[in-house]
């Protein structure tokens, strides 16, 4: 990888790790839901005049910006308006990789190999630890939502290889595009689950932090940060550019422990060493397998 894409993969690292602690300067500001709204107004305009519209039918968008937009940031933003520590949740939410796993076997008939087996073991075992470490630090209901912000972020990723399947296509367009779809369900979802008073009390009282906050959101974590994975991905195998995603929960911890003191206990730092080697192994276990299989000899052949 040219050294000026890899400081953009790092770069992109950064900016989603950091996203969790934005995330949660935003619902100290603005409700969730209404938080999440605005966030998709903000990334679909003007944007949407300046990218052209994806060659799909909308059944598509309309699948993508539900699964990858209202269902995952529903659940994570409710998870952090409950209480979901900043730095755990970047770390669960990478089991995404593992519920992506099992709908592809289910939706798509995708095999598993022994390497993924074995990933989702210890991944599960990890996330089993994280969450029996419940308590005044992470409540059980913030774990629960973003194992469920998890998933409906793997259901996208099925849709998105099923939209895939159909031909080449600018995902730079289909975040755009497909950002058109999440503003009315949030704000539905805010108005019968946050009220019309809330609502108008958070756009009264809307400030400099709160407009920060909205900005990074739509602009850094949606817009800059997908536009350069994509460009990443364009240009190298996606082998290559996957394994970087899994340096986001290390940005998002440590920024989670110097902006709001989040210390972790020991079964939290066991957990997250089950899960990140579960994810190492999903996404390295098959090439390690075969230079394991190079490197042993052939029955009588001198080492």
């Amino acid at each position: 990888m040219r050294p000026v894409d890899l400081g953009l993969a790092l770069l992109v690292v950064v900016a989603w790790g950091l996203n969790f602690v934005v995330m949660k300067v935003g619902i100290g500001h603005v409700p969730p839901m209404l938080l999440a709204a605005l966030r998709f107004m903000l990334a679909a305009f003007p944007a949407v005049l300046l990218v052209p519209r994806p060659n799909l039918p909308w059944k598509y968008l309309l699948a993508y910006g539900l699964t990858a937009s209202v269902g995952q940031f529903a659940f994570l933003f409710s998870a952090m308006a409950v209480g979901m520590p900043t730095g755990l949740a970047s770390l669960v939410l990478q089991s995404q990789a593992f519920f992506t796993l099992v709908l592809a076997a289910v939706f798509l008939k995708e095999h598993w190999g022994a390497h993924q087996l074995a990933g989702l073991v210890l991944a599960a075992g990890g996330l089993a630890l994280i969450g029996s470490a419940h308590g005044a630090n992470m409540p059980l209901l913030g774990f629960g939502l973003t194992l469920a912000a998890a998933s409906s972020w793997a259901a996208s990723n099925v849709v998105t290889r099923v939209i895939s399947a159909r031909g080449p296509i600018n995902q730079l367009g289909l975040v755009v595009w497909g950002s058109l779809v999440p503003p009315i369900p949030f704000l539905l979802l805010s108005l019968g689950l946050e009220g019309p008073q809330r609502m108008e009390g958070a756009l009264a009282h809307f400030n400099w932090q709160a407009l920060g906050a909205l900005a990074y959101l739509a602009w850094v974590a949606t817009l800059f940060g997908y536009s350069i994975w994509t460009r990443l991905l364009t240009r190298y195998p996606a082998n290559q550019v996957a394994p970087f995603s899994l340096l986001v929960p290390v940005v998002g911890l440590t920024t989670g422990w110097l902006v709001y003191d989040e210390a972790l206990q020991p079964v939290h730092f066991a957990g997250a060493a089950l899960l990140m080697a579960g994810l190492g192994l999903n996404v390295w276990g098959l090439r390690l397998r075969r230079w394991l299989v190079r490197s042993d000899p052939a029955p009588g052949t001198p080492p």
